[in-house]
């Protein structure tokens, strides 16, 4: 995925690079330190993402974003939180406040994988594959890249969340519900406090039980109600 910075602030340029430079599947297209330059460069090119600051001389960065007809996907990373309501009113992606985390970086960049879907995969991946919507995972002190469809579902364990795919099970410091929230809703249904499931890998259900492959996932009485709109 492409992106370009605009930012005033060179350690504001430092600090997402070096965020980005962990992700294996973003390119930095222009460092731009004022939205005129910005300007410029997108009358020729074309980027994916735009980290856009707010507070920049010459012109804001609200005020840069309407004069674009085709923007490309925005978050904003800025230290002004009184901005938040109206980047939504113009579909920015995500609203950063700094300093913020690399969590917090990788949640809205997650966001924006979700809608774009031409994540470029690795030469590993099935080419039918390649655009198929992507999350990135923190293991350990790794960033994994895993395709959503094929996560057969997440299980929490203390303050860690497991996920298990189709050929590997990765295990992330992250609440279960902070995972949910990260995966599409009409795709993944939580069926026990510690437990939510891909419906479309779904064996077979029987009694208070759900079959996924060999996995046996219980289904705890506060959603047995998920599991009854599910088969009617």
């Amino acid at each position: 995925m492409t992106y370009l910075i605009i930012d005033d602030e060179t350690i504001a340029h430092d600090i997402i690079k070096g965020y980005c430079d962990l992700l294996p599947t973003m390119e930095l297209k222009r460092h731009c330190y004022d939205a005129i330059e910005a300007l410029d460069y997108l009358n020729n090119n074309n980027v994916d993402l735009i980290f856009l600051d707010l507070n920049m001389p010459k012109l804001k960065g609200f005020d840069f974003l309407k004069t674009l007809s085709n923007p490309p996907k925005v978050i904003v990373t800025t230290a002004y939180s009184e901005f938040a309501l109206d980047s939504y009113e113009l579909n920015v992606v995500d609203y950063l406040l700094k300093p913020f985390s690399f969590e917090r970086f990788l949640k809205a960049v997650n966001k924006v994988v979700g809608l774009t879907n031409n994540i470029v995969a690795p030469s590993s991946i099935k080419e039918n594959d390649i655009n198929t919507e992507r999350i990135f995972l923190r293991h350990n002190k790794s960033y994994i890249q895993v395709a959503i469809n094929e996560i057969l579902y997440i299980e929490a364990a203390g303050n860690y969340t497991k996920v298990a795919t189709i050929d590997k099970t990765i295990t992330v410091r992250e609440k279960i519900s902070d995972m949910i929230e990260s995966l599409p809703s009409n795709d993944f249904l939580q069926v026990h406090k510690s437990f939510a499931i891909a419906t479309k890998y779904i064996d077979s259900i029987e009694g208070n039980r759900i079959r996924i492959g060999n996995n046996e996932i219980p289904i705890g009485k506060l959603y047995k109600m998920n599991i009854n709109k599910l088969l009617h």
